[in-house]
């Protein structure tokens, strides 16, 4: 996994000692307006944290010479047809929020995708009411494209209109 940095973060792999920097992160609720399930025990971040630590394809987003914020990470989308396409998602302490280092990181990401994986297309999606996330991928240039009626099953069963969003590497300016 390829280290990214940027002015205030570094995208890293996820280590044993984020243990507790992931359960402050996902113990809040407000976490579920991404699709997390909220941890109720550090069990919970213990169990995530290993399935994030061998995942090539998730960073810890760690404020420099601070703490883990956020994750971010980078998966398939193979629903393009002929183009490599890729999909972002993210998610960030609500302490943390209104600073700019969601942009931040996605930003990076991006970079990353286009100019390093060669990627043709990356996508995100949020549920309609997730405007933070909506804000975010908006601000790094990413168009709206379409809502995918009941296209997202959450944790807990409830069902959701998922929103579409994208970013083609012809759009894309570093």
């Amino acid at each position: 996994m390829k280290i990214l940095e940027t002015q205030r973060l570094i995208l890293r792999k996820w280590q044993e000692k984020d243990v507790y920097d992931l359960f402050a992160i996902m113990k809040n609720e407000s976490v579920s307006i991404g699709g997390w399930k909220p941890h109720s025990s550090i069990d919970s971040s213990v169990n995530t944290l290993n399935e994030y630590v061998k995942d090539k394809n998730k960073w810890a987003i760690e404020l420099k010479g601070e703490k883990v914020i956020g994750c971010i990470g980078i998966c398939p989308d193979n629903n393009r047809g002929k183009l490599y396409a890729k999909s972002v998602n993210f998610v960030l302490s609500d302490s943390y929020s209104g600073n700019g280092y969601m942009t931040e990181a996605v930003n990076r990401v991006i970079q990353y995708a286009f100019e390093e994986l060669n990627v043709d297309l990356l996508s995100a999606f949020h549920i309609p009411d997730n405007i933070k996330s909506k804000r975010v991928l908006e601000k790094c240039g990413f168009k709206y494209e379409i809502v995918i009626e009941h296209g997202y099953n959450r944790y807990d069963g409830q069902v959701f209109d998922s929103v579409c969003y994208s970013l083609s590497k012809s759009d894309y300016s570093n």
